[in-house]
């Protein structure tokens, strides 16, 4: 995958470019998959097959000169888990954007968690976790890119989406039954990046900020990035920004606290009765 940086161009400017990109391509050798266009930023970014950075750079030379900015190798799957489905625009009219709001979730105190329940016991408390941190996905049109062992990470094509998720997700645990030995609680972490700026990795700056967010909060907290868009930010309740120091992190980074109001809506007492979570299973099972 790469990054062109072409500031002041159009949809049109570069559904044109891919055009001659295509014509190029067949005697490189170089197969173009898709392509994406981040309006706000003048970034332009290739995802193809090709047998070295190279002949994707010589493809992009010959057919309009515009040579990438920064060039990295990517696996398809981690492209398909981050973008969703990946399809080449025909025109200008089906251009979309790369940037992807990451998120990730860590169940707290899970060491502590394990030893109280025990081995068997944990893995349905990992599948409770899972559960409504999924659901919050479906909900919100995320995609799982992968378990964290404790945590899930995930990817969102609209920051609101992820921010709402995160609201679900520790909503949801708050309204979990209680024991008195343990109490489930969830962190999350939001950034918001593209998948090529200066960096060996796919969506590299956005994945290690958001993890490190998530690592810093606390339990039923969620930190947000101020990678985050501004327009995104003004749609919620946040506090800050206040910078905060955050490990791999040379200066302090700027991060804002999402504000929760209201209580969590009571569950109803008789539908608990008929069909007990996951959570409450685990609870009668480890006494």
């Amino acid at each position: 995958m790469d990054r062109h940086d072409v500031p002041g161009a159009s949809a049109e400017d570069v559904a044109n470019a891919h055009v001659r990109d295509l014509e190029a391509s067949k005697e490189a050798g170089v197969q173009f998959i898709s392509y994406w266009f981040d309006a706000d930023s003048g970034g332009v970014f290739c995802f193809a097959n090709a047998p070295s950075r190279d002949a994707l750079a010589e493809v992009h030379t010959v057919s309009h000169g515009l040579i990438p900015n920064e060039i990295i190798e990517v696996a398809k799957d981690d492209v398909f888990k981050f973008l969703g489905a990946v399809h080449d625009p025909q025109d200008a009219s089906e251009l979309s954007s790369p940037v992807r709001t990451v998120m990730f979730t860590d169940l707290v105190g899970s060491t502590a968690i394990l030893e109280a329940v025990g081995e068997t016991q944990f893995v349905e408390v990992l599948s409770t976790h899972d559960g409504i941190v999924r659901e919050a996905l479906y909900r919100s049109q995320g995609r799982e890119v992968k378990h964290t062992g404790d945590g899930i990470m995930a990817s969102f094509g609209d920051a609101s989406s992820a921010i709402e998720a995160a609201i679900a997700i520790c909503d949801g645990f708050a309204a979990l039954p209680r024991d008195e030995r343990i109490e489930l609680r969830v962190r999350v972490g939001l950034a918001t990046g593209r998948p090529v700026d200066r960096n060996d990795d796919i969506y590299g700056a956005a994945v290690v900020l958001a993890s490190r967010l998530c690592d810093a909060a606390d339990a039923q907290q969620i930190l947000v990035a101020d990678t985050v868009p501004a327009e995104t930010r003004e749609q919620f309740h946040l506090a800050g920004p206040r910078a905060r120091t955050l490990k791999g992190f040379r200066e302090p980074v700027q991060a804002y606290e999402l504000v929760r109001g209201g209580a969590v809506p009571a569950k109803d007492s008789s539908e608990d009765a008929e069909s007990p979570s996951w959570w409450k299973r685990v609870l009668r099972r480890s006494r």
